[in-house]
């Protein structure tokens, strides 16, 4: 299976939304745009999606609003992650994004 990269738009759309806190860190994982809060990942992208880790609430929550669960490959989910249900495009904003339950708000 070959993985795709983050489509240069969405990269930008993500940036975009990501929290202005300098406690948040952006960095590549497995080189895709990636953000962490105390070294813990808790948002990025895979290729042209974008993943959360939530709570089981609010993971709960975003399964409602239309959230899937996150599989790298099939079969391997990624338990405390989902797809952001919500489609980047350039009126996608942070406050959008937040209502789809992503965001720095637990102290790891």
């Amino acid at each position: 299976m070959q993985w795709k990269k983050t489509p240069p738009e969405l990269a930008a759309t993500f940036d975009k939304a990501a929290p202005k806190d300098p406690a948040v860190v952006r960095k590549p994982m497995f080189g895709y745009p990636a953000l962490y809060l105390n070294g813990n990942m808790f948002a990025g992208t895979f290729q042209d999606k974008i993943v959360a880790r939530l709570s089981e609430t609010e993971r709960a929550r975003a399964v409602k609003a239309g959230a899937k669960p996150f599989e790298p490959m099939p079969g391997r989910p990624m338990k405390e992650y989902v797809v952001i249900p919500c489609r980047p495009s350039a009126r996608t904003s942070r406050s959008r994004c937040r209502t789809c339950g992503w965001g720095p708000r637990r102290p790891w």
